[in-house]
C-alpha cells in the first residue's frame, strides 16, 4: 500500500477503530484518517471500544493505553482474540513507553508517542493497514487455493489434475482400498492425507508406513505388532500399526517392496480384517481403510512374480494415477505461489514475490523429481533470498544458468522489441506475465506492479481475453480464467 488509503481504490476501504477516554482527541485522531480515505469509528471507552470489537470488524484499532476502566492492553489482548487479523497501534505519553513496549512483545503492532504527529499517525496506520490486509489476502488465497484448485491441499488446475481432485471427492467419503500410482515426488502421500481428512474416519488414527525401508521382520513387527520373548529384543508386547490405526487408516507407501511372505498377511487382513501379533496364535479384529501407494508397475511385477495378483486386485479396488509434474506444467505457477506463500511465513521473512526471469526459469526445468523437488527448490529460494523478490540469483545450482546474465533480458529479447511501439512492448509484456502466472489477474498485477484494475483495463483496451488474442513473448496462446 502506497501514498494514502484514499490512493487504494482497487482494494476495499480500511476500517479503523478509535478508542480514547478522552473525547475530543479521538475525534480528532479520526478526522484526520478520515481526510485520506480511512473509514473510522469512536469509542470513548476502554469497554465501549471492548464491545465493538465483539461485534463489528475492524482491520487496525488505535487505542489509548491508560484508561480507567479497560486499559490499552485489555483492548490489545480481546483484538487479538476477536479479531486476529487486525492490527493494533498504541498512543502513549512518555511516562508509560515501557508499557507500550510490553504492548509490541504482546504483539501490538507499534506505539504513537503523545502528542500525536499527524503524518507519522497516517503513515502508521497505512502500514499497520496493509500488514493486516496481507494477512486477510493470505487467508483468502488458502481458501481460493482449496476451492477453485485443490482438495485438502492437493493443489491443481490443469486437466490432469482436475481429474484427480474430482476421483478424490468421490472416493474419500467411501471405504474403499485405493492404490495411488505415480513417480518419485508426485504427492502420493499428500493424496492419501487428503482422502483420510475427508472420509468419515478423519477423527481416527492415519498412520503411514514405508514398506521400503524396513526389513521383512521389522516390518511384520510394526504391522501387526509382537508379544513378548517372540524374538531376542521382544522384551514387553508391542501393538502394531494395524491395532494403532484401529477405525482408522493405513497407509503403505512403496508396497511394490513389500516381502512375499509380509503380502501373504496383508492379504489375509484384508480378507478377514484380522490380524495376529508376531509370537501370537491369537488373532485381533481390526477395522482399518487401505490406502497404499507405488512407483512400480505392479501389473510387470506380478508377471515377474514378486508380487502376488490376489493382493493386487484387493488393492487396487479404485486406482489414482498421479501425473508427472512435466505433464501438469499448467499447474507449476500456482504450486509456485502456494509453495512461496507457505515457506515466506514458515521462515519468517518478507518476500513480495518472485521475479519473471526466475519464473520463466521454473517453467522450463524438466522436473525429475517432480512437485516434491519444486517444492525444495521454491523454499531454497526463499531461503536464500535477501532482497524481498525471488530473482534468477536465488535458483539452486540445478537450475542456474551461469552463461546468462541473472535478471536481466536476453540480447535476443531486446532485438525483437527495438523498434517496437512502447504501446506493444506493453501489450506483450503484459500478455507474457498474464500467461507466466497462468492468468491469475491478481499474481500478475502484482509483478506488474499496478493495481488490478487497472490491469483489468489493459486486458480489455489490448483485446487480451479474446480467442486468438492474447499472445505472449513466446508465441504461445493464452486464456482468461476469470
Amino acid at each position: 500500500m502506497s501514498g494514502s488509503a484514499s490512493n487504494t481504490s482497487d482494494y476495499p476501504p480500511i476500517d479503523v477503530l478509535i478508542v480514547d477516554n478522552d473525547q475530543a482527541h479521538a475525534e480528532t485522531v479520526a478526522e484526520s484518517l478520515d481526510r485520506v480515505g480511512f473509514q473510522c469509528r469512536v469509542a470513548t471507552s476502554g469497554a465501549q471500544g471492548a464491545e465493538m470489537i465483539e461485534q463489528s470488524a475492524f482491520d487496525v484499532v488505535i487505542t489509548d493505553l491508560v484508561m480507567s476502566d479497560v486499559d490499552g492492553l485489555g483492548i490489545l489482548a480481546r483484538a487479538k482474540n476477536e479479531l486476529p487479523d487486525a492490527e493494533v497501534i498504541l498512543m502513549t505519553g512518555h511516562g508509560t513507553i515501557p508499557s507500550a513496549v510490553e504492548a509490541m512483545q504482546r504483539g501490538a503492532f507499534n506505539y504513537l508517542l503523545k502528542p500525536l504527529d499527524i503524518n507519522q499517525l497516517r503513515a502508521i496506520t497505512e502500514k499497520a493497514a496493509e500488514s493486516s490486509r496481507l494477512r486477510r489476502a493470505n487467508i483468502e488465497l488458502k481458501r481460493r487455493l482449496d476451492e477453485k484448485f485443490g482438495f485438502e491441499g492437493v493443489i491443481g488446475d490443469s486437466p490432469q489434475m482436475r481429474g484427480v481432485i474430482e476421483r478424490l471427492r468421490r472416493i474419500a467419503p467411501t471405504n474403499a482400498s485405493v492404490l495411488i500410482q505415480g513417480e518419485t515426488g508426485t504427492g502420493k502421500e499428500l493424496v492419501a492425507q487428503a482422502i483420510h481428512q475427508n472420509s468419515p474416519r478423519k477423527n481416527k488414527p492415519f498412520v503411514a508406513l514405508n514398506c521400503a525401508a524396513l526389513s521383512e521382520n521389522i516390518l511384520e513387527s510394526e504391522l501387526f505388532g509382537h508379544v513378548k520373548g517372540a524374538f531376542t529384543d521382544a522384551s514387553t508386547d508391542r501393538v502394531g500399526k494395524f491395532e494403532y490405526a484401529h477405525g482408522g487408516t493405513m497407509f503403505l507407501d512403496e508396497v511394490g517392496d513389500m516381502p512375499a511372505a509380509t503380502q501373504i498377511k496383508l492379504l489375509r487382513v484384508l480378507e478377514n480384517g484380522e490380524i495376529t501379533r508376531v509370537g501370537s496364535n491369537n488373532p485381533v479384529k481390526v477395522n482399518v481403510r487401505i490406502l497404499s501407494a507405488t512407483n512400480q508397475n505392479l501389473e510387470d511385477a506380478i508377471t515377474a512374480g514378486s508380487f502376488r495378483s490376489d493382493l493386487y486386485h484387493r488393492l487396487k479396488v479404485v486406482t489414482i494415477r498421479l501425473p508427472t509434474l512435466v505433464e501438469r506444467s499448467q499447474d507449476i505457477p500456482i504450486l509456485i505461489d502456494y509453495f512461496m506463500r507457505q515457506f515466506t511465513r514458515q521462515h519468517e521473512k518478507q518476500i513480495k514475490g518472485m521475479s519473471l526471469a526466475a519464473r520463466q526459469k521454473l517453467l522450463a526445468y524438466d522436473w525429475p523429481g517432480n512437485v516434491r523437488q519444486l517444492r525444495n527448490v521454491v523454499e531454497s529460494m526463499v531461503v536464500v533470498d535477501y532482497d524481498g523478490l525471488l530473482d534468477a540469483d536465488d535458483l539452486p545450482e540445478e537450475l542456474a544458468d551461469p552463461a546468462e546474465p541473472t535478471g536481466e533480458p536476453s540480447t535476443a529479447l531486446l532485438a525483437t522489441l527495438v523498434g517496437k511501439p512502447l504501446e506493444e512492448i506493453e501489450r506483450l509484456f503484459i500478455a507474457e506475465t498474464l500467461r507466466v502466472t497462468s492468468s491469475n489477474r491478481e499474481d500478475a498485477a502484482r509483478m506488474l506492479g499496478i493495481g488490478e484494475r487497472t490491469l483489468y483495463r489493459k486486458i480489455k483496451e489490448y483485446r487480451l481475453g479474446d480467442r486468438g488474442e492474447g499472445r505472449g513473448v513466446s508465441g504461445e496462446g493464452l486464456g482468461a480464467r476469470r
